[in-house]
Parts: C-alpha cells; sequence; structure tokens
C-alpha cells in the first residue's frame, strides 16, 4: 500500500495532543448546583462510561478519515517488461505552418500537425516499454512531456497540443534539438535518440540546428530528422469574422540540407514525408531500429482504497451521533 499524500497522514500525530487538550479543559457541566449537599443521595452512583465511550469512537473515527483523505493506494501486482533500452525524445514542431492541409486520409485533407499526432500515437502505442519524452516548439521550445513509462500520460499531453500551444511565431528546430538533448543527457541508458519533426527553416532561437547537432553527437545522441510536408505554395486555413473557413497560400521550404546534416552528424537518419504512407513507413522504420533487450519490473497500476477508510469512519461518526442523542443522551 502506498499513500498519494502521505504528508496528510501527520495529521495523526496531533489527534493525541488534541485529545489531551480537551481532557484538561473537562467536560461541560450537565447541572449547576449551589451546594454539594443537595446531591448527598445520589453521591455513590457509579459513574457512567458513555462518554469514554463516545470520546472514542469519534476520535477513531477521525484518524479513519485522516488516512482515507491520505488517498491509500494498492498495487494490483507485478508484471515483467521487456525494455528496448531506448530512451526517446519526440521534438514536434508546431509552427503555423503545420496546419496545411496536404495530407489525406481517408481521401479527406487532414494537416501536418494532425496527421503527425496520429502517426505518433500508434508509434507511443507500439513501444511500451520505452521512456518517451516529447518536446514542442515554434518560436521557442517547451517540455510538453517529462521522459516517462506512463504512456496514457503521454498520449494526453500529446492530443492537447495545437498550433496555438507555443506562443512565440517561428520555428526554432536549433532550440528543438537542445531541449530534447538536455532531456536525455543525464539519464542512464544504452541508448538515446531525438526523433525531430519539422516542415520549415530554421528562423528563430540563439542555438544553430548545427550546433544543437554537434552537441548531440558529443553526448552520443542520435537525431532522426523528418520533414514533413509538400515543397512549395501550402494553403493554410482561416476562420473569418463569420466562422467561414478560407485559406491563405504560404510558402512553406524544408531546409532537407540541415536536416540531412544533422542527422549524419549524430548517426541518425532523415526522413521525407510528404505522403500519410510515406510518414506512417518512416515510423515503422525507427520502430524496427536495433534493440538492446533488458527486463525490468513495475506496477502495472495502483488501486484506490479509500473507501476502506472512509467508510468505516463516517460509519463510526454516525453510531456516536446516534448513541448520544439517544441511549447515551445527557443533558444539556
Amino acid at each position: 500500500m502506498i499513500f498519494a499524500y502521505p504528508y496528510v497522514l501527520l495529521l495523526l500525530l496531533a489527534l493525541p495532543l488534541l485529545a489531551w487538550l480537551k481532557g484538561q479543559r473537562g467536560q461541560r457541566a450537565a447541572f449547576l448546583y449551589s451546594s454539594v449537599g443537595l446531591v448527598k443521595g445520589v453521591a455513590n452512583l457509579t459513574k457512567s462510561r458513555s462518554g469514554a465511550i463516545l470520546a472514542a469512537l469519534r476520535w477513531l473515527a477521525l484518524a479513519l478519515l485522516i488516512v482515507a483523505i491520505a488517498r491509500p493506494q494498492m498495487g494490483e501486482g507485478l508484471s515483467k517488461l521487456t525494455a528496448s533500452g531506448i530512451d526517446i525524445a519526440i521534438s514536434l514542431d508546431l509552427s503555423d505552418s503545420m496546419s496545411a492541409e496536404d495530407f489525406k486520409r481517408n481521401g479527406e485533407p487532414i494537416d501536418r500537425l494532425a496527421i503527425a499526432k496520429e502517426v505518433l500515437q500508434k508509434f507511443i502505442v507500439q513501444r511500451p516499454a520505452d521512456r518517451i519524452g516529447l518536446v514542442a516548439f515554434s518560436g521557442k521550445a517547451y517540455i510538453a512531456a517529462p521522459q516517462t513509462l506512463d504512456h496514457d500520460f503521454l498520449l494526453r499531453n500529446l492530443e492537447r497540443l495545437t498550433i496555438d500551444t507555443v506562443p512565440e511565431e517561428g520555428t526554432a528546430i536549433g532550440e528543438g534539438i537542445a531541449t530534447a538533448v538536455n532531456r536525455l543527457r543525464d539519464i542512464p541508458s544504452k541508448s538515446k535518440i531525438v526523433i525531430l519533426m519539422t516542415d520549415g527553416q530554421n528562423n528563430m532561437g540563439k542555438i544553430p540546428p548545427l550546433t544543437a547537432a554537434d552537441i548531440a553527437q558529443a553526448l552520443g545522441i542520435k537525431v532522426y530528422t523528418i520533414g514533413v510536408g509538400t515543397h512549395g505554395i501550402a494553403q493554410l486555413p482561416r476562420r473569418d469574422a463569420f466562422g467561414r473557413k478560407y485559406y491563405v497560400p504560404i510558402n512553406v521550404d524544408i531546409d532537407e540540407n540541415v536536416l540531412q546534416e544533422i542527422a549524419h552528424r549524430t548517426g541518425g537518419k532523415y526522413y521525407r514525408a510528404d505522403k500519410t504512407e510515406t510518414l506512417h513507413a518512416i515510423y515503422s522504420e525507427i520502430d524496427r531500429m536495433e534493440k538492446t533487450i533488458s527486463e525490468f519490473k513495475k506496477y502495472q497500476r495502483y488501486r484506490e482504497v479509500f473507501h476502506w477508510f472512509a467508510g468505516p469512519g463516517l460509519a463510526l461518526i454516525l453510531v456516536e451521533l446516534m448513541l448520544g442523542n439517544t441511549v447515551w443522551r445527557k443533558l444539556p
């Protein structure tokens, strides 16, 4: 069993102190007498323990509720996974030109970012035992998801990426590579790979793409580069004030020479993806990269068991209220 919020359990240490302070203050008197002599006839009655029992129920209920708030979780068992020993950082271009609709899916036009995300999702699902991270860049580069084995988390972060995610306009290819390399450099791994997807030329950022490639090469990190989209004029969709869709032509030219040189310097490979089928084939080829097999254990998932404590805690409160207001009721 583990706790999602273990620091909440520190409140349990305060319960004995609160109980002691309450005992020092004493109970509120039920009746007030001007003279003890007035109750001498009942002075030899045995003291009821009902108050102590009710107090014990109350403190136990409070302890159980504190444990429930700490969110106890049970691991549902260990599973042995075979890992490839590869850490992958995906650097995805979110510049405005990635909204160009020059790909096809089921005969219908689809923009570059949508098809890139679709292919990436399939690639991530096919590599469940690899640590994969995600970098999003346009005029600047940001970490969209750290290196993780939690691919559900990774896919959720990939899904939320849009052209508007990165506010800075432009294409900072060098920063996209450098940010991905920086995520991998201190990770102990037998193989480290960056997959760069872009559809333009570097025109922003303080780090030139080839300088970022030299850094990756020095750290033993391969960079696979993918040029996305067709050459020449691309049609970017826009919406007018009435929500009607129209297209604006823009000249987009992939700097293939730089992308090829980045891949060459780092021992990776450059791919050109101008069709949906080609992009799928590229990731299938990358998926067949050399793998170093190793075995490790991890919990498949955790099950919430807070109700084991919250239920009895609430039941004890209910019992304490019922007894305190019926058979053990006191005046006033």
